[in-house]
């Protein structure tokens, strides 16, 4: 097991992140170092519980001393509805859920969306633990304490930051995921590899049919490197003012708009990000900001892990480009986009959205 700190500088203490294999039979144990066993709520994404992960879990919460009720989840995008946000409120007041208990939440990026959400807005914020069985939120949306629901308006436009008091990546579940997810879950780490190992790119490129086997040693160091790049960015500013956490929506404004303008959940988030990733780097190569070749590296350590490079055929550019427009980090009617710089790193810089049309067509 690797155990990464994660320093977030706010009043509510993390136990960090333990990248393994078989952990979520420990859950129980491991949580115990951080909230004391209670009424506990195991939101489970309802695909993950059918796979037969949310049983450990629950098990191991009893044997630890908690007293766990379990409530499933419509499994991706569908979950992130406030009506659902509403039902765990109910099930959270049945369960008798106080500011003791600890909600946990068990599944991909949007199940600990939803449960996050639903935990921070319960008596003003509960205690959250995550169990990310996807390798797109073990490397991301588990860490850092984002959490949204969707809008007909856009992407994530209802949230908050709760950080959760600890997050457990069993790599173990990901045997039982559908490849398309799998590869998906690789655009964020191609992502962190641009912001700061840019060797990682090259090395991705070489390893993905490895790494598509699902080698777990290989896939604990990656989850590991992804998350020590989050943790970085998330340090010192975790409420996401300060310009610093902003960084790691490199890739994300495209990304967000393609989710949109296609319908929620039929474009998966991490094939959205590849794109987006594309995007980024064709539009910093012109301008500039970073030498042009780093687009090609991009274009093929993301196709080599099976991810899409371009637009999807049925979508039109100028929708994409208009759903932009209800992007979070939009100041003053600009679309700002993050842009890698030439060695690592990157900056918010404004895209005007006939240069971004050009880039994505």
């Amino acid at each position: 097991m690797r155990h990464i700190v994660v320093d977030t500088g706010g009043t509510r203490p993390h136990g960090g992140v333990a990248v393994g294999r078989g952990l979520l039979a420990r859950l129980g144990e491991l949580a115990t170092a951080c909230v004391r066993p209670g009424v506990c709520v195991l939101v489970a994404d309802g695909n993950v519980a059918a796979a037969g992960h949310a049983a450990p879990v629950e098990a191991s919460l009893r044997a630890a001393g908690f007293q766990p009720t379990v409530v499933t989840l419509p499994a991706g995008e569908a979950a992130k509805d406030i009506r659902q946000v509403e039902r765990l409120w109910g099930e959270f007041g049945a369960a008798g859920l106080d500011r003791s208990g600890v909600v946990v939440a068990l599944g991909g990026g949007a199940a600990s969306d939803v449960a996050g959400f639903a935990a921070a807005t319960w008596m003003r914020g509960v205690p959250w633990i995550v169990a990310p069985t996807t390798l797109l939120a073990m490397a991301d949306a588990s860490v850092g304490g984002k959490t949204a629901v969707n809008l007909p308006a856009g992407k994530n436009l209802a949230g908050t930051v709760h950080m959760p008091v600890l997050v457990v990546a069993d790599v173990a579940t990901l045997a039982t995921l559908p490849a398309r997810e799998t590869r998906s879950g690789f655009a964020e780490i191609v992502k962190c590899a641009v912001l700061a190992d840019r060797s990682r790119i090259a090395w991705l490129r070489a390893a993905a049919p490895e790494l598509l086997t699902g080698d777990c040693e290989a896939i604990v160091d990656l989850v590991a490197f992804s998350v020590e790049i989050k943790a970085a960015h998330v340090r010192g500013d975790a409420d996401d003012t300060q310009g610093v956490r902003a960084l790691l929506n490199l890739g994300h404004t495209t990304a967000h708009a393609i989710e949109a303008a296609a319908g929620y959940g039929a474009v998966l988030h991490g094939e959205a990000v590849a794109v987006g990733l594309v995007v980024a780097a064709r539009l910093a190569g012109r301008r500039g900001l970073c030498d042009e070749s780093l687009e090609n590296e991009v274009v093929a350590a993301l196709e080599a892990c099976g991810l899409p490079v371009r637009l999807p055929a049925e979508l039109d550019a100028v929708a994409v480009v208009a759903r932009t427009r209800s992007d979070k980090k939009r100041v003053a009617g600009r679309t700002r986009m993050v842009l890698p710089l030439r060695v690592s790193g990157a900056a918010l810089h404004d895209v005007a959205d006939d240069e971004l049309l050009a880039a994505l067509s």
